[in-house]
């Protein structure tokens, strides 16, 4: 646990957490791919106080999954949204399960110099047998090879994002280096499936290392600063929490509230009428704003923060910042992100040392 602070996060894709949320959206659909969509939602949550926005992303176009959503790639929006916001955390989707994760770790890396050490990456997987085809790939099929690829992925951006040290760039006028070339470093990664010579094409992100979020289930708990653990119950998930083996834990929770218009019960048969609001084994909170506060406040004994999945994010987030988030400031419960600080700064985290500079001197002293 990081301290008395709880983390908020809230998942910004589509129009919500439930398939048809769309069709109780307050703008019309041609808006939902729109700049001004995006920007205008980061917005609403940055204002509110939360820790950090997370973007899902999936190869497959809408209607080939139970929850189909039109989207613009996550790390795109992401980095639109960097340039827009200044203070909120910014973590996209990014599934390493047919990507290379060579460009993956240099998108990222690239999203943290835009947003000035705020960016963060949520490891998902491509679990459907489409996305090979969409890929141009063999598929993964496997849920144990889709873990390895996952951990060997994120060992691979990790040792990347070292691969140029701190001050590997010099820009000497003098001299006319731009570079220290002995301040770049291969990483000679060889996996099952692939081998990764580096370095990276993008120098050392600002954090050093961007958050990684996942669960601690697909990807070995040492390579996550994040997990984002499940549970229908706060037993279930404070069981799962301590189990992680992660710095810091994240407890994953579906909201449904009340609103002026209709209770939160109301919202969700109207579109359970239209399609079935997929069970993904979390905690959901289906009431009244008061009521999540309270089980917020139950849930910080035993987690760092909450990733919050709202059913439609035009009725339920506004409710989340009017009423949820003042409340809980009101209990000295959550702490709002400070100007000019890095995401794993808010959260507690240490920039790491540099894995090839910190080897280095160790290196020396044993030779002599």
């Amino acid at each position: 646990m990081s301290g008395p602070a709880l983390h908020l996060a809230v998942e910004l894709d589509g129009d919500g957490a439930h398939p048809a949320a769309w069709r109780r959206a307050a703008h019309s659909p041609d808006q939902l791919l729109t700049p001004r969509r995006v920007a205008r939602v980061a917005a609403v949550a940055e204002n509110a106080g939360f820790t950090l926005i997370t973007l899902d992303d999936g190869v497959l176009p809408p209607g080939t999954s139970p929850d189909p959503v039109g989207r613009i790639g996550a790390v795109e929006r992401a980095a639109f949204v960097a340039a827009s916001t200044s203070t909120i955390g910014i973590a996209p989707a990014v599934p390493l399960t047919y990507a290379e994760p060579f460009h993956v770790s240099s998108q990222l890396a690239s999203l943290d110099h835009i947003s000035a050490g705020r960016a963060g990456w949520v490891v998902t997987e491509e679990e459907r047998p489409e996305a090979a085809r969409a890929w141009g790939r063999p598929p993964v099929a496997d849920a144990d090879a889709r873990a390895r690829e996952s951990g060997d992925g994120v060992e691979v951006a990790r040792a990347l994002w070292d691969s140029w040290e701190d001050d590997a760039v010099i820009r000497s006028v003098a001299t006319s280096r731009y570079l220290d070339r002995e301040r770049l470093h291969y990483v000679d990664f060889t996996g099952e499936t692939y081998t990764v010579k580096g370095p990276a094409i993008v120098p050392r992100p600002p954090q050093g290392q961007l958050v990684v979020l996942g669960r601690p289930d697909r990807v070995p708990g040492a390579r996550l600063d994040v997990a984002l653990v499940a549970g229908r119950d706060v037993a279930s998930a404070a069981t799962a929490a301590a189990a992680a083996g992660t710095p810091r834990v994240f407890a994953e929770v579906e909201v449904a509230l009340d609103t002026p218009e209709a209770t939160a019960d109301e919202r969700v048969a109207d579109l359970e009428r239209h399609a079935a609001w997929s069970d993904r084994g979390r905690l959901r909170h289906i009431g009244s704003a008061e009521r999540l506060v309270g089980l917020l406040a139950e849930l910080s004994r035993h987690v760092d923060g909450v990733r919050l999945h709202p059913l439609v994010l035009d009725e339920d987030l506004p409710v989340l910042s009017r009423l949820v988030l003042p409340a809980l400031s009101g209990r000295r419960l959550v702490a709002r992100p400070l100007p000019g600080t890095s995401l794993r700064s808010t959260l507690g985290l240490e920039r790491p040392a540099n894995r090839f500079a910190a080897a280095a001197p160790a290196a020396q002293e044993a030779a002599r």
